[in-house]
């Protein structure tokens, strides 16, 4: 289980508060977390930002990724351990993409159209014959 330090979205409508909090990698964004680390105010001037200091170095410490959001958050209070984001070297190539792999399961393209229900190409014809009558008393 690879767990990440991420920001879970609350409050209102237009309204957003965040919480920051210590959630395995393949739930949702505002699913089942493993902690509550502390919260992130945007809205408030100046934002406002309270983390429990102690308990992100612990999740840190353990091998916690933090999302690029809350790597920035931490590093602005000062949290080593937050992975800064790597930049290329002029001459260097940058690192290239993995390639994103065909979902388990999927099915290639249909070579032959589907053939329409019966129900729908009578419904097509009574539709286009109403059409002409139209037409033709106009």
């Amino acid at each position: 289980m690879s767990v990440v330090i991420r920001l879970m979205r609350a409050g209102a409508k237009k309204r957003p508060f965040y919480r920051v909090v210590a959630a395995d990698s393949r739930r949702q964004r505002d699913g089942r977390f493993l902690e509550i680390l502390g919260h992130y105010h945007p809205l408030s001037r100046p934002y406002e930002l309270k983390l429990h200091k102690d308990k992100v170095e612990k999740w840190l410490s353990r091998g916690a990724q933090p999302s690029e959001q809350a790597a920035s958050l931490l590093r602005s209070l000062g949290i080593s351990g937050a992975p800064a984001v790597a930049v290329a070297v002029e001459g260097e190539a940058a690192p290239k993409p993995a390639a994103k792999k065909k979902a388990a399961g999927a099915r290639p393209a249909r070579r032959v159209p589907r053939k329409p229900s019966e129900r729908k190409v009578r419904a097509k014809a009574t539709r286009a014959t109403k059409k002409k009558k139209l037409a033709a008393k106009a």
